[in-house]
């Protein structure tokens, strides 16, 4: 009688052994087959529209120019304060990631265009840190119809975030604070490891986001 006691003890216990490990080695290739896909991070968002900038100097620059880029199009004006308020944390954002392929592209929305946001972008200076600095990143003249095409605008800034492949990735409305400056930077380094795709993986990826 104890020697079937003890053998259905020892049973137990291998079962309960077998079913702990068989549970680990669930959930660690649970944790595996979770990790987020770079490549296909941005699946199903919209396409960034097919638009010309006018640059401040006078020239063109198409948004199309900058694929392999993270953009972020900030939408502002010379008499905003919010907009006003964030220039400092643009400048500062603009430095930490322009060489790892990320720019700001300032889109002055003033009615009065190139003659007023000229002589502002040319003789005002913002602190960053602990010292004076003028805007850093391409501004460029905007209007009614080239925001409507980003979705319009419900008050300013609003800014809009688009991935190296040219992909609408999000849309911040109002001026950043400091949490919303976390939110951004992670978002910007987050898209910074997309890679960039070919063309053909390209067609493929706009072929399955018409069927999703």
């Amino acid at each position: 009688m104890n020697q079937r006691v003890a053998r259905w003890a020892m049973a137990g216990i291998i079962a309960a052994v077998c079913v702990s490990f068989a549970g680990c080695q669930q959930g660690a290739s649970t944790s595996a087959a979770g990790k987020t896909d770079p490549a296909a991070i941005n699946a199903g968002k919209p396409s960034a529209p097919d638009v010309t900038f006018l640059e401040l100097q006078g020239g063109d620059l198409p948004l199309a120019s900058l694929k392999g880029k993270v953009v972020l199009v900030n939408f502002w004006a010379t008499w905003c304060d919010p907009c006003r308020g964030e220039i400092p944390d643009l400048i500062a954002i603009q430095k930490k990631y322009a060489s790892q392929g990320f720019t700001i592209l300032g889109v002055a929305m003033d009615v009065e265009g190139k003659k007023v946001v000229q002589p502002f972008v040319e003789n005002t200076a913002f602190k960053v840190g602990d010292t004076e600095e003028k805007m850093s990143y391409p501004i460029l003249i905007g209007n009614e119809d080239l925001a409507e095409k980003f979705g319009g605008l419900i008050g300013m800034p609003t800014s809009v975030l688009i991935s190296k492949n040219g992909k609408i990735v999000k849309r911040y409305i109002g001026a950043i604070d400091s949490g919303g400056l976390q939110e951004l930077q992670q978002d910007i380094e987050e898209q910074l490891k997309v890679p960039v795709q070919a063309p053909a993986q390209k067609q493929a990826q706009s072929q399955a986001d018409a069927h999703s």
